[in-house]
């Protein structure tokens, strides 16, 4: 699990007059129109392949196709090939995909690097997973296919994940949100998720967990957390936490994650709170069900340690409390 982290800063600093540089020339590569390159006849015959027999058993059909780097802008000409199940389309310069949509076969699509500025397609019935990796959309309306398991939308432009359809992806088991623009969880609440990926966003607030009863994984690195509200004890399914290079100052907000039964592994390197003295002592005795903290496992010592701290924290909270009934018996 922890392999899907990215390891260090994947964007460089820069001076304040670059940065105003780059958002210009960003805009205007976006402003920017794309000469004219339509699929043609012999890239198509380059790209096709997989000849397998169609529905009725009698015919065959190629059900693979593959056009990467070409610059393509315009793939009508795959219209009439409604047998595809496998397309990868991706790093050329396409803005619409509505040609796809007659592919009612459609299995696994992969449009990495393009120009999209949506993810808004036709229902495609039996579509399980959809990569839409590295383009410019800003919302998640209009993805709607009842079997999608796994959909990317990592580095796009997205700001809520309020438009994903909850009632028509319900069998959607990883989504893919890294290095967009969200600053909440709202709108993430899909029955059947297993693996979410929120790291490289600007998440401040963690809202509408409550639906995410099968979550396994979850990842927050680089974001912008200060406080550990929202989850909650219906997130029943969770093993791995990473919570890396947020804002996180106090183990208190640790003390948050209690509500997490089945959470093994967590972590938080980069937070001030990992600084505090005796760290990993004072989180175990928070989370003693934890098996990990920053991918090092709990030696039998340490659990021995924060056993005791533990015990005499509760000890201290007992005398408090018989403190306080005999100041209000007297």
């Amino acid at each position: 699990m922890e392999g899907e982290e990215l390891e260090g800063d994947e964007y460089g600093l820069q001076e304040e007059g670059e940065e105003g540089e780059e958002a210009l020339s960003e805009q205007e590569e976006e402003e920017q129109v794309p000469a004219p390159r339509p699929l043609t006849e012999e890239v198509l015959k380059e790209g096709l392949s997989l000849l397998c027999k169609t529905g009725n058993g009698l015919a065959h059909a190629y059900v693979k196709f593959e056009a990467k780097y070409k610059d393509l802008t315009d793939i009508s000409l795959l219209e009439r090939f409604i047998h595809l199940r496998y397309v990868d389309l991706s790093e050329n310069k396409l803005q619409d995909l509505s040609p796809l949509s007659g592919l009612t076969h459609l299995l696994w699509l992969k449009v990495d690097g393009n120009l999209l500025t949506s993810a808004c397609m036709q229902e495609l019935p039996y579509l399980q997973i959809i990569s839409f990796a590295r383009n410019r959309i800003k919302a998640t309306e209009g993805i709607t296919h009842p079997r999608l398991a796994s959909l990317c939308l990592k580095g796009n432009k997205i700001q809520t994940a309020l438009g994903l359809s909850h009632g028509q992806l319900f069998n959607l088991q990883i989504l893919e949100l890294r290095g967009n623009m969200l600053e909440s969880t709202a709108g993430l609440s899909l029955p059947k998720l297993k693996n979410l990926y929120l790291a490289q966003n600007a998440i401040r607030s963690l809202e509408g967990l409550e639906g995410l009863g099968q979550l396994t994984t979850l990842h927050l690195r680089d974001n912008q957390l200060e406080t550990l509200d929202g989850f909650c004890s219906s997130m029943k399914s969770l093993q791995y936490l990473n919570l890396r290079n947020n804002g996180i100052s106090s183990l208190q907000e640790v003390a948050k994650l209690q509500v997490l039964p089945m959470l093994q592994a967590l972590v938080l390197l980069e937070n001030p709170c990992s600084d505090e003295a005796n760290y990993r002592l004072e989180v175990l005795a928070l989370l003693p069900h934890l098996q990990r903290l920053d991918k090092e496992l709990f030696e039998q010592d340490e659990r021995a340690e924060a056993n005791k701290i533990r015990q005499k924290r509760r000890e201290e909270e007992k005398e408090t409390e018989g403190a306080l009934r005999g100041d209000v018996n007297e």
